[in-house]
């Protein structure tokens, strides 16, 4: 085959990056497809605050004029600086199943980051890691979250050929939840919340929710700064993330914990499901995407756990259990069944304890890649 490669620069550039997942993807029942606007807005640099410390450049690939295959490149230098070691990232790899693709994207995306003094790669990264992550080994036959991606099969053997070895994986589960709430966790719960002089904070509307939104950014950064991939946010950042998200959370799915001083140490967000809803919406808000997307916000089937974060100095003192106590009430009210767990670290053995005392299955795998030049 021969391959043309072509650097994304202009506005119809973009259009064709964000368009290819859409037509490989379009026999396949278990891809997710984001909504188009939201995934361009990440892609510029007057959009996306990320471009403040990352540089970035996408390509996409072609086969007898048509598009074959696409790749990113990023240099966090957030990243860079916490981890101590230039490494850059590849981000949103597709492509068809042809090993002249493959070869052809990583060679522009890893010549590029040596040209940036870049000593080695690892991905699939995103901007932060409230952006695309990982490859999909495991799962292929489950609709993933809103929060996670899909990718084929054949996408791991194009990584290894390449040299691209294990850096680390993320688990995903999913849970079968109780009936009724566990009278035994409810004492529990209790407890910990009498001992450290702790309140629940629940909400119904997202005005109640919204003094809120800066102090669980200010907990997110502090609770997950030490984990791979991770850096702390800019506020710049932190205010544009606020802005995509918040809008379409259902605050009855969101629950916060505040010590004595009315302090935030803890919060959990889940959301109803928005899956199938976005499957029937395309990638488009309009004409009907929004209304799929409201329905399913307003009456939930089952729901993905998004986000949970603790207080540095209390995450070994029992908090999230306060935090899923009061989120199963909800979920035990709207007659829900199932969660989805978002990815989380192999390595992460606090946070996937918690889901032991469940009745569970961890059915999804996502791996990160490493390479050095």
């Amino acid at each position: 085959m021969n391959i043309l490669i072509e650097e994304v620069k202009s506005k119809s550039q973009r259009k064709k990056f964000i368009n290819f997942p859409y037509h490989l993807y379009k026999d396949n029942k278990f891809w997710v497809p984001p909504i188009k606007s939201g995934e361009l807005e990440l892609l510029m640099p007057e959009k996306n605050p990320a471009f403040d410390f990352c540089k970035a450049k996408f390509w996409l690939a072609y086969h007898n004029g048509k598009v074959v295959g696409r790749i990113g490149a990023i240099v966090n230098n957030l990243s860079i600086e916490k981890q101590g070691e230039k490494i850059g990232r590849i981000t949103r790899i597709e492509l068809i199943d042809q090993y002249e693709v493959s070869e052809s994207l990583f060679k522009v995306a890893e010549d590029w980051l040596k040209t940036e003094g870049m000593i080695g790669v690892s991905g699939p990264l995103g901007f932060s890691n409230l952006d695309h992550a990982g490859l999909l080994i495991e799962g292929h036959e489950w609709l993933p979250s809103m929060a996670s991606d899909y990718h084929f099969n054949y996408y791991q053997k194009h990584f290894e050929r390449l040299n691209y070895t294990k850096e680390i994986d993320w688990l995903e589960f999913r849970i079968n939840l109780p009936k009724e709430t566990p009278e035994k966790a409810g004492r529990i719960a209790e407890l910990i919340k009498k001992r450290y002089s702790l309140q629940t904070v629940n909400f119904s509307t997202k005005k109640e929710l919204e003094p809120y939104k800066e102090k669980i950014f200010k907990v997110f950064n502090d609770a997950f700064s030490d984990l791979f991939g991770t850096f702390k946010l800019p506020e710049k950042l932190i205010r544009f993330y606020i802005s995509k998200y918040f809008p379409i959370l259902n605050p009855n799915y969101v629950k916060i914990i505040l010590d004595k001083n009315d302090k935030l140490v803890g919060f959990i967000i889940a959301l109803p499901s928005l899956s199938k809803a976005l499957q029937k919406a395309k990638g488009k808000l309009f004409p009907f995407g929004w209304w799929h997307l409201r329905k399913a916000l307003k009456y939930p089937t089952e729901m993905d756990l998004m986000l949970t974060g603790i207080d540095h100095d209390c995450q070994k003192l029992g908090f999230v259990s306060i935090l899923m106590h009061e989120l199963l009430k909800t979920s035990n009210a709207d007659g829900l069944r199932f969660a989805e767990t978002t990815g989380m670290l192999e390595n992460n053995h606090v946070a996937i304890q918690l889901w032991k005392s469940f009745d569970h299955i961890q059915h999804k795998r996502k791996r990160c890649y490493r390479k050095m030049f």
